[in-house]
């Protein structure tokens, strides 16, 4: 191939402006100012060698040209054929051929900096330093090309004349990409991370609803996967994670994106699909998975997966809805059966109680950021004379603005759902110490939640406020739910044994209902046992529950556990409860909750 040339001097001299010439050097780095040569030819003495500027240059990589912009002649010395070798000659002789080989998108980065200048030539010259993307031919690889060099002025002040080096920069660019594709990427998968998954969701419902068309939003879920962590470690855990990532992958159509949404969750985005189509590629998904064991350095591992998803744009506009929704919908097929597959759908009883939870929830904070939470007592009985009042149960209320109260039932499922329960646990076990303070006379319980029993800042309120006050510890009874007891056994026997070290008592509340054994409360130790109401309610008219609650009350005698039945309405039942051998008894017959302090006087002291 050739290529138009000029001789060393030549080229030199035009480069130059009145004192400067534009070179790049590793040593001055791109675009330095170096002195104008006293000679055209800089000669390298070494060992007897001596070289041209252009040579050297040439020798690291870099072709330098001249380009008349009047007559869009570029001229080149050393070093273009070993930039652009398989060129056609005609490809570098003018300025607009050399464009038409870079990247349409990148051609006006070189366009602009001669047909609009950012700089005014001060007779020196305007350096300047571009980059773009250049194929030699249709078929060949795109490779990266940093221009530096000087532009100079002609008598209108425009410019006329372009001065410049050129130097191929793939590695760089190829470290850019990388670092973009790690920016994009889930480092374990290789699929797309969350951050780009969900900007790739965006995309897809803007074009949904641009274009008329419907979309998918899928989450799926790997079932029980901190239980392969438990089992066989991290490792086979994540080789789990790799292995379902490419069973999903190899089922997608071309076009569809497939993303890690989080530990153990992949989210995929399936365009220009159905409702019908969307449950089909849901059940090509689950087979995919559990049609063959995956195969881990452990042995092979027997996995499902439960799929949600929600219909774009029809059922989600945004990014939050089909979110919120597809993961929502996982759920509701994990609740149905692991493995399986549920679509989002409108339901009105679910709007109506996520609007609830949401009233619910505003009041819980507003009351306590008021100081509106508030308890009621409730009296628990020597079940025989059912006269002698043993100890209130504290329950919790909330005031509201009009004076109306919530009762526990409509606050403490909400709180648990949404983790405002320790906060409320917080506040009334203060308002119960207090009262105990104030009335040395009377015995108080108080309910805590399952999630309370491991909350530090509890255990910090209730450390401090009884160290030192054993009056208090003694006549203070905390009531923790069986299945509390049922899911944290080892972490619950510590709570309790740190709780009766400062003297307080411990009351198994609602047992029955999930049938914790025996075994279990000789090994925490407790103190009371109080037998869901829902057996008691019945137990004058079902042998079946009669026959329960005897069991209960003989099995905690032999265990020296005191037994407490809620419920009691009738003197029938309480008759009956005490003939059986129950200890102490509450409900109707003796008293519901009331705000009011019984145990005061009506002179109000």
């Amino acid at each position: 191939m050739k290529f138009v040339t000029l001789s060393s001097s030549e080229a030199v001299s035009r480069a130059a402006g009145p004192n400067r010439v534009v070179l790049s050097s590793p040593a001055r780095g791109a675009g330095s100012t170096l002195p104008r040569p006293r000679s055209s030819v800089v000669r390298l003495r070494r060992s007897g060698l001596a070289a041209t500027t252009p040579e050297i240059l040439a020798s690291l990589g870099h072709a330098t040209f001249i380009w008349d912009l009047a007559t869009d002649e570029m001229r080149w010395l050393d070093g273009a054929e070993a930039i652009f070798g398989d060129a056609p000659a005609e490809a570098l002789a003018t300025g607009a051929a050399f464009t038409a080989m870079i990247e349409p998108s990148q051609r006006e980065v070189r366009s602009e900096v001669v047909k609009h200048p950012p700089a005014v030539d001060p007779n020196e010259g305007v350096p300047y330093r571009i980059e773009y993307g250049v194929r030699t031919s249709l078929s060949a690889p795109m490779m990266w090309i940093e221009e530096c060099g000087c532009w100079f002025a002609g008598p209108d002040g425009r410019p006329a004349a372009v001065h410049g080096i050129m130097r191929i920069d793939d590695d760089r660019h190829a470290r850019e990409e990388h670092l973009v594709r790690l920016s994009q990427h889930d480092a374990l998968t290789g699929e797309f991370n969350r951050s780009h998954l969900v900007r790739s969701l965006a995309t897809a419902i803007e074009n949904a609803e641009r274009f008329r068309s419907t979309a998918a939003f899928m989450v799926v879920g790997i079932d029980h996967l901190s239980r392969i962590n438990d089992a066989f470690g991290f490792d086979v855990a994540d080789e789990v994670i790799c292995e379902l990532a490419a069973r999903i992958r190899a089922r997608l159509r071309s076009g569809d994106i497939l993303g890690r949404f989080s530990g153990n969750k992949f989210g995929l985005i399936l365009k220009d699909c159905g409702l019908h189509e969307t449950a089909v590629a849901a059940e090509r998904f689950l087979g995919g998975v559990r049609k063959t064991m995956v195969p881990t350095r452990s042995g092979p591992v027997a996995v499902t997966v439960s799929v949600g998803a929600v219909s774009i744009p029809r059922h989600a506009r945004g990014v939050d809805d089909a979110i919120n929704r597809a993961q929502e919908a996982l759920e509701m097929a994990k609740a149905r059966r692991r493995g399986s597959f549920a679509m989002w759908q409108p339901n009105v009883a679910r709007e109506e109680q996520r609007r609830l939870n949401i009233r619910v929830t505003n009041e819980i904070v507003t009351a306590l950021d008021e100081q509106r939470i508030g308890i009621a007592f409730e009296p628990v009985v020597e079940a025989r004379t059912r006269g002698e009042v043993v100890f209130y149960e504290s329950l919790v209320r909330l005031r509201q603005d009009k004076g109306e109260f919530l009762l526990g039932p409509e606050i403490v499922p909400v709180a648990e759902k949404l983790g405002l329960i320790r906060l409320i646990d917080q506040r009334v076990l203060e308002l119960v110490a207090a009262e105990l303070a104030r009335h040395p006379e009377i015995t108080l319980s108080l309910n805590i939640s399952p999630a309370t029993t491991g909350d530090p800042d509890w255990w910090a309120s209730i450390q401090a406020i009884l160290k030192g006050r054993p009056d208090i510890a003694q006549r203070l009874i905390v009531e923790i739910t069986e299945t509390a007891a049922i899911h944290n056994l080892d972490d619950l026997r510590g709570f309790i044994s740190r709780l009766k070290n400062f003297g307080c008592r411990i009351a198994i509340d609602d047992f029955g209902a999930g049938y914790t054994s025996f075994r279990n409360l000789r090994k925490l130790g407790v103190d009371i046992v109080k037998i869901d109401g829902g057996f008691v309610r019945n137990v004058t008219s079902s042998a079946d529950d009669r026959i329960f609650v005897q069991t209960l009350i003989e099995l905690a005698r032999r265990l020296g556990v005191k037994t407490v039945a809620e419920w009691v309405q009738d003197e029938e039942a309480a008759q009956l409860l005490a003939d059986l051998g129950c200890d102490y008894i509450q409900g109707r017959l003796v008293g519901l909750a009331s705000l009011q302090r019984p145990w005061l006087s009506d002179a109000g002291k």
